[in-house]
């Protein structure tokens, strides 16, 4: 808020020189401080010490202009003259022989301020209302530079600086003085208030670019992140819209990069997807960059199909692939299974100089092990090796379940028994687990149980998948007997069987006639169907019709549903009897 002394009647002029001022390098007349006399009117007039605030309009001879009430502002108390970097002033007042580009009031006499807590509840209020916006309170000041590059300079390295409190104070002077800060200077303050987090401030500087036809790419992306971060990225999406329909020529690809990177933040892939096309609509080139955000953005949200679209777009262009980039398109394709782009594309990051790192073979060599290539899984175990890299429990765990898919079960219990002498220490349940299914498939139920005791001692929990892989195997074996003492010990254990392991257990002892078994093991589990119907389907195939009679009826009694091969079992049977 501009301030007019008292008794003061003759006005400050930038042509008339000062009695006793002196001149800079650069021609800025520099005024030393005094304390007790003004220049003005009368040689002798002693300095009114009170100062009048103008609350609405204050005229300023000096640089004639009316400041309007939304440039005018609170007076900080005790605050004096200040030179352009915020450095205070010598002890005798003077600026130190320095140039500086504002000149602020003196401060206000000690007499002035008011002491104790209402003034301290005072100064609170001040500051907290400070905070609010730096350009509604700031203050203005009279400028002896007119030269708007040289104070756009300054603004710009204020802004750079996060001065804000000066470069707002020096943006608001100019324009009270009809001087225009230039389009960089804009930028560097409002790059400041977006770092602020002043939205408010941010969006009244743009408003002041837009009017003036100074706002450019850069400007757009700055309002663009301070949108987003404020009021959500639909917002920010609103809002490029419309600037891309007011200023297209401004609108580069930097702007469309910024907008993407806000939609892909929020997951919406199919709006990100319309701004590659419209991008091309508009005759823009992608960069690397826009690539880079694309792939991201697909390859988070699941669309590697789009991903893949982009990554070869990008090859057809010219434009060489960053490592990242890379990574996300072998990530995709391993996931959906499309192992052959992703070797193709794993070669040309090695062409690259980029070294794959245990992620990328892993991921790789999961995919080859999924698709039966158990040899090109084992090809690039082997080039990992050579790269220096250690496989981990990952990698184990893609050559186990490679060998394994292929219908090696023999070759993953020695692959698993070279990993327990040489890299015991990676041994976890999953590996575990796929040794057990190999033990089942084999029906090797005495390795099975070794393994399981193996577990045990090792200090590994046994989960319920597998105590079923061993009496899976007990089943193939044809030992009910083991299987059924492996049932019972899970139940002691406090392992919860589900129902993978009643119908297996059930299984074995129909087919080793333990009928009373098969009767003790329905009471203890709970009503479920396909239970039901495998000891119908196996008593009905072991010529044990009048105990199936009575497990079908046990069905109805409790609302269970039978399936078809069970009624087809029972009408044959009630037709035969009749």
């Amino acid at each position: 808020m501009a301030t007019v002394w008292s008794g003061c009647s003759t006005s400050f002029s930038q042509e008339r020189p000062h009695p006793r001022g002196r001149r800079s390098g650069d021609g800025t007349r520099i005024h030393p401080w005094r304390e007790g006399r003004s220049r003005c009117g009368s040689r002798h007039v002693e300095a009114v010490r009170t100062v009048v605030a103008l609350p609405r309009v204050c005229v300023c001879r000096a640089a004639p202009c009316v400041i309007e009430p939304e440039f005018a502002g609170k007076e900080e108390v005790g605050v004096g003259v200040w030179a352009i970097d915020d450095e205070p002033p010598s002890s005798d007042g003077s600026d130190g022989h320095r140039r500086h580009g504002l000149r602020r009031r003196p401060a206000r006499p000690a007499a002035a301020v008011e002491k104790g807590p209402a003034g301290a509840r005072n100064s609170a209020a001040a500051s907290a209302a400070e905070n609010k916006s730096e350009i509604g309170e700031s203050r203005l000041h009279f400028l002896e530079e007119r030269d708007e590059e040289t104070l756009s300079k300054r603004l710009i390295r204020l802004g750079q600086s996060n001065k804000v409190r000066s470069a707002t104070e020096l943006f608001d002077s100019m324009r009270a003085s009809g001087l225009q800060p230039s389009a960089h200077a804009c930028n560097s303050l409002l790059a400041c208030f977006v770092r602020r987090g002043s939205f408010a401030d941010a969006m009244k500087i743009f408003e002041f670019m837009k009017g003036k036809g100074m706002a450019t790419g850069h400007t757009y992306t700055l309002i663009l992140k301070a949108v987003a971060s404020s009021e959500g990225y639909f917002a920010a999406l609103k809002m490029f819209g419309e600037i891309e329909e007011s200023d297209k020529k401004n609108v580069d690809v930097i702007v469309y990069n910024t907008t993407i990177s806000v939609c892909g933040r929020a997951k919406d892939w199919r709006q990100v997807e319309r701004l590659w096309r419209r991008l091309g609509e508009n005759s823009l080139s992608e960069t690397l960059m826009t690539y880079d955000l694309l792939i991201s953005v697909f390859v988070q949200c699941g669309q590697s199909d789009l991903a893949i679209d982009a990554y070869q777009e990008m090859l057809q262009r010219g434009i060489d692939p960053s490592e990242d980039i890379l990574k996300a398109i072998i990530a995709s394709c391993t996931k959906e299974g499309k192992w052959e782009f992703a070797l193709t594309t794993f070669r040309r990051m090695l062409s690259a100089g980029v070294k794959p790192s245990i992620i990328v073979f892993n991921s790789i060599i999961n995919s080859l092990g999924k698709a039966g290539e158990d040899e090109l899984a084992f090809r690039m175990y082997h080039l990992l090796t050579s790269s220096g890299l250690k496989p981990d429990q990952y990698t184990w765990s893609a050559l186990l379940s490679a060998l394994y898919r292929s219908g090696r079960c023999w070759d993953v219990l020695d692959l698993f028994q070279g990993i327990k002498t040489k890299h015991s220490a990676l041994l976890n349940s999953h590996l575990y687990n796929i040794a057990l299914m190999s033990c089942e498939r084999l029906g090797q139920w005495e390795h099975a149980l070794q393994l399981l005791w193996m577990m045990e001692k090792g200090g590994i929990q046994i989960s319920a998948v597998s105590y079923n892989h061993v009496i899976g195997a007990c089943e193939v074996a044809r030992e009910p007997k083991v299987a059924l003492k492996l049932y019972q010990r899970m139940t002691r254990q406090g392992c919860s069987p589900d129902t993978f392991t009643h119908l297996s257990v059930i299984r074995a002892c129909i087919w080793g006639s333990l009928w009373n078994e098969v009767e003790d093991i329905l009471k203890e589990v709970a009503p479920d169907s396909s239970v039901y119907n495998t000891v119908i389907h196996g008593l009905c195939l072991r010529g044990k019709i009048k105990l199936a009679r009575k497990v079908y009826m046990q069905m109805r009694s409790i609302g269970l549903k039978p399936d078809g091969k069970t009624r087809s079992f029972m009408l044959q049977h009630i037709a035969a009897d009749y």
